[in-house]
């Protein structure tokens, strides 16, 4: 199986190609700045052209769209959240991710089965509203929103699209308070992957295996 990581240097990234590499896949883990990994900024549309074109005729069977920007965790209402950090954001989080899947359809579309998973958050949820960091949790309900439309379009080819909440997870942009560790989310996020499917195609779920509110 060939699996495509974005964001893959650290973090949530970083736990799943290693567990997927200890598995014995074929991975290609991306990131900006990682000499031993491949180039991509997902922000940037040249660099995902050439990415997309350093994959030529690779099947791809997993794509993970991981790669993600957390700018206003510490920002106030009054004087915080400036414009540019907004567009940075959602230039990553949102259009970054579409422009991954986009650029890799012909490879997808050459794995029979293929499946894209998108790291949201529970913070997108409009049902789980947490206040403040409005920057990030509106770019992560844009993800969810996305993830679900494309699981429409993309079914009728038979590539399955999920979209998926992570845990709190200790790592630098989860904090050190978080409740479980990079690998144990990777894990779990692992079985989700392998489980999605043409029936679970638009599902949110959690790291751990529970459907989660839109």
């Amino acid at each position: 199986m060939h699996v495509v990581i974005t964001g893959a240097s650290r973090g949530i990234g970083r736990a799943l190609l290693d567990h997927y590499r200890a598995l014995g896949h074929d991975v290609t883990g991306t990131a900006r700045h990682d000499a031993d990994l491949a180039p991509l900024d997902v922000s940037d549309p040249d660099s995902v052209t050439s990415f997309a074109q350093s994959l030529s005729g690779q099947p791809v069977d997993l794509l993970i769209c991981n790669a993600g920007l957390y700018e206003d965790k510490h920002h106030k209402l009054d004087g915080g959240y400036p414009a540019q950090m907004w567009a940075d954001t959602f230039a990553t989080n949102v259009t970054g991710v579409f422009l991954t899947i986009q650029a890799l359809l012909p490879n997808l579309r050459a794995a029979p089965g293929a499946r894209v998973a998108i790291i949201s958050s529970q913070m997108g949820s409009q049902t789980r509203a947490p206040g403040r960091s409005f920057i990030y949790c509106a770019s992560k309900a844009a993800a969810l929103n996305l993830g679900r439309n494309l699981a429409v379009d993309l079914k009728p080819e038979g590539i399955a699209v999920g979209i998926y909440h992570p845990g709190w997870v200790r790592t630098d942009m989860g904090g050190e308070s978080g409740d479980i560790s990079a690998e144990d989310s990777a894990s779990g996020l692992a079985e989700r992957f392998a489980a999605l499917g043409p029936d679970t195609t638009g599902c949110f779920q959690t790291w751990d295996g529970r459907d989660h509110a839109f």
